[in-house]
């Protein structure tokens, strides 16, 4: 990351479109640090990708979601914040320029983003109004793999825990709870209809919860991702740790022996796994709620009056 060239100072009636408006001096010291927080998060897994090797449990929040680690690196400040001398900024996507100062051109995001900002926004409001829903103990992983085939299996390189059979068991010996139709969608034609709920992409919002670890913290980041660069880059990277911690307590508590990469399992089919599982699936949950609300927040001014 190169330091850009001075250039001319803001117009009047530049600087009256956005506040605040930060100097050269005063926002590349944050992109500096944005980026370097961010390199902490992807540099092993672009090692990994350079090099051809895979990691089930780190890789997830990137192939899953499908978005460019690299986009990490870019420091977006949010709407209404100007930015002096920022050439860099001014040739990415959603960014306009007046008199010296690039900003986010929220006409422009507005026009093009308008359905997926009201679509986040209620989704996460609604997500928010709920209790949270725990006792669910990741089951959602084992009704992945159950009753199917040893080579259909979604992770190769991990074994399971219990062998095919002994993960069935532990299937059909509980009630699978799953409010979280991305989830659902994944679970095999035989697990599918042992799930108390049967959610759709279309009921996804009469859904979702606070309690889950996919709907109520991994999808923040997602959503974060998704309206960037609509949203302040150090919370979307306070979104990404939480996703990462999530993402963790997930596979530890999956049918999968995730000994080997240095997480040891929670068993879940034991009454202290259980326990275990809840605690960490409640500290989750409450760190996310103050995300979730900066997120709804950051959300409201992309929507602004016009919507």
């Amino acid at each position: 990351m190169s330091a850009p060239r001075g250039g001319a100072l803001a117009s009047p009636q530049a600087t009256a479109r956005v506040s605040p408006v930060l100097g050269q001096h005063e926002w590349w010291p944050l992109a500096v640090t944005h980026r370097e927080r961010a390199q902490s998060m992807i540099g092993e897994h672009v090692s990994r990708r350079v090099a051809g090797q895979k990691h089930p449990v780190e890789d997830f929040l990137f192939d899953y979601y499908a978005f460019r680690p690299g986009h990490l690196l870019r420091w977006h400040p949010g709407p209404g914040v100007g930015l002096r001398d920022a050439s860099e900024h001014a040739s990415w996507p959603s960014y306009r320029t007046d008199g010296g100062v690039t900003s986010l051109d929220l006409a422009d995001f507005r026009n093009r983003r308008g359905k997926a900002v009201r679509f986040v926004h209620d989704l996460l409001v609604r997500t928010h109004s709920r209790p949270a829903v725990f006792g669910c103990f990741g089951l959602h992983e084992w009704a992945m793999v159950y009753r199917q085939d040893a080579g259909a299996v979604r992770h190769q390189s991990l074994p399971l825990r219990l062998g095919a059979a002994g993960t069935d068991a532990v299937v059909e010996a509980h009630e699978i709870r799953c409010t979280h139709f991305d989830a659902f969608r994944f679970f095999t034609p035989t697990a599918a209809p042992r799930n108390t709920l049967q959610p759709t992409r279309e009921t996804q919002a009469m859904n979702e919860q606070p309690g889950c670890l996919h709907g109520g913290a991994m999808d923040l980041y997602r959503w974060a991702f998704k309206l960037s660069p609509g949203i302040p880059s150090d919370l979307l990277l306070d979104c990404f740790a939480l996703a990462r911690t999530a993402r963790v307590l997930d596979m530890r508590s999956s049918p999968y022996d995730t000994s080997s990469l240095g997480y040891p399992n929670i068993e879940i089919e034991t009454n202290e796994g259980k326990a275990e599982h809840v605690r960490q699936q409640r500290a989750i949950s409450e760190a996310s709620a103050p995300l979730r609300l900066r997120l709804i927040d950051a959300v409201a001014t992309l929507l602004g009056d016009r919507f």
